[in-house]
């Protein structure tokens, strides 16, 4: 299961706070990305995964009633390539489906971040279709990988990435604000052509010691990455590129 992007909880935090003064400088809404946005943070409200509805009750029962959740909405691969046309619709049900609050929040935060300047730049219909088709293959080529595991994988990691990657194509000199846990949390600012590839190099090297049990899909996160940026670059490769444009984010394990 896709559980958590970010192993600190207080990096996340930080990196909000940094948000604000981003959006200000922006001229048009981006309403698929909050539609998103709000649609994730709805359905993981209402579901056991956040422990508040009090219908699935507590201890055990929560517990069981969080596993049939995932079961039912998430990807298993082992059962994905069969002749099952409810299988054929998980890897589409899985990317509004989230483990944990650290993993909602995650996956959104970086959404917010990243998603409307790659929606203003591909428009709303283009980019609706890019997140959710990107976001499909993405986990579908996980399971392929793993096809012999029963373990459920939830969450938007791989559309996210998809729009990680195309974001570096159209936004390369883009300054992203990130903050290093191995030097205090320092802010320091990097062109997106920096930042991004170090952090797909982290995923890299993560999916090598990564098995198919428990835990984060990075394999997901390069299959996504990758779509995105090949998307950006059949589609936008002919078209003048964005740079230059202020985005904060937080860096290496501590962003998708």
């Amino acid at each position: 299961m896709i559980r958590n992007w970010s192993k600190a909880v207080r990096s996340t935090v930080t990196a909000a706070r940094a948000l604000a003064p981003v959006r200000s400088s922006r001229r048009r809404a981006a309403p698929v990305t909050y539609t998103l946005i709000t649609l994730c943070c709805l359905l993981f409200l209402i579901s056991p995964a956040a422990g508040l509805n009090p219908v699935y009750g507590t201890g055990e029962e929560v517990l069981a009633a969080q596993r049939a959740y995932f079961r039912r909405w998430g990807v298993i691969p082992a059962e994905l390539f069969e002749d099952s046309p409810g299988s054929a619709l998980t890897p589409a049900t899985a990317l509004f489906v989230h483990g944990s609050w650290v993993h909602l929040l995650g996956n959104m935060l970086f959404l917010y971040v990243f998603g409307a300047m790659t929606e203003e730049r591909m428009g709303r219909l283009q980019f609706a279709l890019f997140y959710l088709g990107c976001g499909y293959l993405a986990l579908l080529g996980y399971a392929g990988a793993n096809a012999h595991s029963q373990e459920s994988l939830v969450g938007a990691s791989g559309a996210i990435s998809a729009v990680l990657g195309a974001f570096l194509f159209l936004f390369p000199r883009a300054r992203v604000t990130s903050l290093l846990p191995f030097l205090f949390f320092l802010p320091l600012r990097f062109p997106a052509w920096v930042v991004l590839p170090f952090w797909v190099t982290l995923q890299w090297l993560a999916a090598g010691r990564a098995g198919d049990g428990p835990g984060v899909a990075y394999l997901a996160h390069l299959v996504g990455f990758g779509l995105g940026f090949a998307y950006a670059w059949v589609r936008f490769g002919r078209t003048t590129r964005v740079g230059g444009v202020p985005v904060a984010a937080p860096e290496g394990e501590n962003q998708p």
